[in-house]
């Protein structure tokens, strides 16, 4: 107690301190934040002014050939060997850049909002943008947390200036979080995240379709995953993204045995589309285990615990011939590289479609929702905490509020899975001012002793699926069901990756490879709890303690510990995988 009133001096004024100190942070970071998009101008006017004379000339002759070219396709119109809607195609365009020379659209105008296709950003103003937004959060966390370990010191009295402090601090956080979205949404280039999303996306499917669909299945080369892993829904699923990359990188056919599936014994097929149109089983080769040879036709796969040897582009490695572009579009690389196997296991049959759409009719399911999901019964005290309803809801309000901050307001709804049915009947008794979607018999069918029938299947396929395309996601990541659900959302929106939050771990993959973060701001460490670092140390982290540090393993000095979060920027890791020419 007597450091803190040295510290801060009497009680009376520790308030005045704390908000002093709370407002310098922000301003900093505002700072920061016009700096670099606004960086000063060392050019003389004269210089400058040649500058746009320059510019204005060169626009005037794009305009010109523009229409030299608009008049070359008029007249192969006319001609009857032309393919009229590709011509038609190509006029339209040009009409747009002569009408839109800057890539300028209003909203009402574009099929994809803000901006034309062909305005590209930068990959550093892609990162720096992302990494304001992520800091932004950091330093809520960090404050948040001082000042609520600050609040249990003080005397009573004080208690009520220090929650002012927080109630304000946070109305500063959602009004920056939400300029940061605008920002995003209005930086001309939104467009160009739609459509490179959509196109990454084609062309990793049309990979995957071709792997799957080799010319002669019988000459093949085919890699064998069995389903049947011990463990339950969402790790079963990884699994089989965990064979099918590999499967990728090998050029190998997967072959997925599901044949007595603990989940559905007549297997995979009955419930989602089979994973080849074509090629099916191994038919008379001899199978290998891994890693087999060059020429084996046929290799089993192991789970990835018992891999060995562990080869380079196990997650959380992207392929290397379209890193760029990935990093380019997404906060969270290996998270979309992921969500990609699943969006081509996961296409429903028939009777699964019927099945989600009733059940989404029937539960009344519409947006604006925020997708919360309760682990309970198995996973408290062995994998995870327990945490009280009341965490979870804390954070969805915030996301409303978040959304709400220039006065608009909506319905408060939120869609709540569980293996608990008692969370869904606590959460509307407590929160009647939300509309909670939910169904109580699908709870109870996912406890343990029930969840491995047909029934329990329907109910964590129909809770995956829903959390997944909800606007906003609060759960833990230590379930895997919340991380299949943040996946598949990143396939959905070009980056889905701020669209989160977990009230225990980081995303992980399980069986990864190592997640290494780079430093970029140095940092001397002020007890023994702390990491020094140097900017480019490599620090395999092990988590984030939501309260402005993070845990990890600085690789150059081999000391484990805490080191500030917004010190550090994720390293993607790439691997070298083929490219598939053929397609």
């Amino acid at each position: 107690m007597s450091l803190l009133r040295q510290f801060f001096g009497t009680s009376s004024n520790t308030w005045v301190r704390a908000l002093i100190i709370f407002c310098l942070a922000w301003a900093f970071l505002v700072y920061i934040f016009v700096t670099k998009l606004n960086p000063p101008s060392t050019e003389e006017p004269d210089n400058t002014s040649k500058r746009i004379n320059q510019a204005l000339q060169l626009l005037e002759a794009s305009r010109q050939r523009n229409q030299e070219l608009q008049e070359m396709i008029d007249t192969l119109l006319n001609d009857d060997r032309v393919d009229k809607q590709s011509a038609q195609r190509l006029i339209q365009k040009l009409e747009y850049n002569i009408k839109n020379p800057l890539g300028i659209e209003s909203k009402q105008d574009s099929p994809v909002p803000f901006g034309s296709p062909s305005n590209e950003p930068t990959l550093e103003y892609e990162l720096l943008r992302r990494r304001i937004q992520t800091n932004i959060a950091e330093i809520w966390n960090f404050f948040s947390n001082e000042l609520g370990k600050i609040r249990k010191q003080v005397d009573p009295n004080m208690k009520e200036d220090i929650n002012s402090v927080l109630i304000m601090g946070a109305e500063h956080k959602r009004s920056l979080l939400s300029d940061m979205e605008r920002l995003h949404q209005l930086d001309g280039y939104e467009a160009w995240r739609h459509q490179e999303a959509k196109d990454l996306s084609d062309l990793v499917q049309r990979r995957l379709r071709y792997l799957q669909n080799p010319p002669d299945c019988g000459k093949a080369k085919k890699l064998v995953c069995k389903l049947n892993k011990g463990c339950g829904y969402g790790c079963q699923l990884h699994h089989a993204v965990y064979c099918f990359i590999v499967a990728y990188a090998t050029e190998r056919t997967l072959i997925l045995k599901s044949k007595g599936w603990r989940y559905h014994k007549g297997g995979w097929e009955e419930v989602f589309q089979p994973v080849s149109d074509s090629c099916l089983d191994i038919g008379p080769a001899r199978a290998n285990n891994w890693p087999g040879r060059p020429e084996s036709q046929v290799v089993v796969l192991p789970i990835i615990d018992s891999l060995m040897p562990r080869p380079p582009y196990l997650p959380l490695a992207i392929p290397e011939d379209i890193s760029f572009r990935l990093k380019r579009l997404h906060s969270e690389p290996i998270v979309w590289w992921v969500g990609q196997f699943l969006k081509y296991l996961l296409r429903p049959q028939k009777g699964t479609q019927e099945f989600l759409e009733n059940s989404m009719a029937k539960l009344g399911w519409k947006k604006p929702i925020v997708g919360v999901h309760v682990r309970r019964t198995d996973k408290v005290g062995t994998e995870a905490a327990f945490h009280s309803i009341d965490e979870y809801m804390t954070h969805v309000e915030d996301y409303y509020l978040t959304q709400e901050i220039n006065g608009t307001s909506m319905t408060r709804r939120i869609f709540l899975a569980s293996d608990d049915a008692r969370v869904i009947d606590e959460a509307r008794k407590k929160y009647p001012q939300y509309e909670i979607i939910g169904d109580a018999e699908v709870a109870r069918m996912a406890a343990v002793s029930t969840r491995y029938t047909d029934t329990g299947l329907n109910g964590i396929i129909l809770d995956i699926h829903l959390l997944s395309i909800s606007d906003y996601l609060v759960c833990t990541f230590s379930s895997q069901v919340c991380r299949v659900a943040y996946e598949i959302m990143q396939t959905l929106y070009p980056d889905a990756g701020h669209r989160f939050k977990s009230l225990d771990d980081i995303y992980y993959y399980g069986g990864q490879n190592q997640h290494n973060r780079q430093v970029v701001i140095p940092h001397k460490a002020r007890n023994h709890d702390e990491l020094h670092l140097k900017p480019g140390d490599l620090v395999g982290v092990a988590g984030n303690h939501w309260d402005g540090f993070s845990k990890g393993k600085n690789t150059r000095t081999n000391q484990v510990g805490l080191f500030p979060s917004f010190k550090v920027v994720d390293k993607v890791e790439t691997a070298k995988l083929p490219t598939y020419p053929n397609v």
